[in-house]
């Protein structure tokens, strides 16, 4: 490994404001010492710190720790604002049939009316890849494993992926959509929210002829809605309107349904009704302006 080659991809990480921490050699895991083994010293003279502590986007301390070593790139996803999708591949142990984590992502969008995000994306070193999203301000997601579909992990706070530029025996990880990372989809995050989201969703009302797709949209948008932390509830209840504005040209939705119900879940995210009107109305109008003529 080229240590010039991986100071320069954590510099570069730490240019676009991701906090990085060194890993071992070729490997995935901390390169830095356990609280059992901690000299209580340096930055941690006030007490043991741990990797999410002591990530950074200092390019002294940066360049000060890469000196030592050709070490692999560590991002810690929570201070870092990002949430990262992890798609994994079929493993050896999988049943025959098992579907890889972009199959499952692909069909999640499918089920949701949604197309597969444009975001930055790297190839992890098994043939997998890291989806990146910045997170939605005034929350805090957690990581998950296999609650978006098989094969589907997210890294959120308390988490942290191998950055690219790094490598493994098996491989290497690689950017293969340099595209900066978009907000996280309202619908995605509607589907990672603990339990109040998971009510709202699950309470949305859902036209008897509406589509499967025009269904879970909207279940999926009014939970993420209803979800909203402050500082991004205007955001998402306007990306959620544009979102579902085009199922109602189609005939998918009704648009006083879709009207009252992001109404609904902007109340109980707490804007006030006139806002929630005025905002919905207006992402409306120009949604069904530009998906006139088109089915969903």
């Amino acid at each position: 490994m080229n240590t010039q080659l991986q100071l320069h991809a954590a510099l570069d990480a730490a240019g676009r404001g991701w906090h990085v921490f060194p890993l071992r050699p070729r490997d995935k895991r901390p390169a830095l010492h356990g609280e059992t083994a901690c000299p209580g010293t340096g930055d941690c003279a006030a007490g043991h710190r741990k990797w999410e502590q002591r990530a950074t986007t200092d390019p002294d301390r940066i360049r000060s720790a890469w000196s030592a070593g050709a070490f692999n790139v560590g991002l810690a996803t929570g201070p870092s604002g990002l949430i990262v999708v992890d798609l994994d591949p079929v493993k050896a142990k999988d049943p025959k049939g098992t579907p890889d984590g972009v199959t499952s992502l692909q069909a999640l969008c499918e089920r949701a009316g949604q197309t597969v995000p444009a975001t930055y994306r790297t190839r992890t070193a098994s043939g997998g890849h890291h989806l990146y999203f910045t997170a939605p301000g005034g929350v805090r997601l957690g990581n998950s494993a296999g609650r978006l579909g098989k094969h589907i992990d997210t890294r959120a706070h308390g988490g942290y992926v191998v950055g690219a530029g790094s490598a493994l025996p098996n491989g290497a990880y690689e950017v293969v959509d340099p595209t900066a990372p978009v907000p996280l989809p309202g619908w995605l995050y509607a589907l990672l929210t603990p339990r109040q989201s998971s009510r709202a969703l699950m309470a949305a009302p859902v036209p008897v002829r509406a589509s499967r797709y025009a269904a879970a949209a909207l279940r999926a948008e009014t939970a993420a809605v209803a979800g909203a932390g402050e500082g991004s509830r205007n955001w998402t209840l306007v990306r959620a309107a544009r979102a579902l504005g085009r199922f109602i040209p189609s005939g998918d939705l009704d648009r006083s349904v879709v009207e009252e119900a992001l109404k609904s879940a902007g109340l109980a995210a707490g804007l006030r009704e006139n806002e929630c009107r005025k905002a919905v109305a207006s992402a409306l109008n120009w949604s069904v302006a530009n998906n006139s003529g088109r089915s969903a």
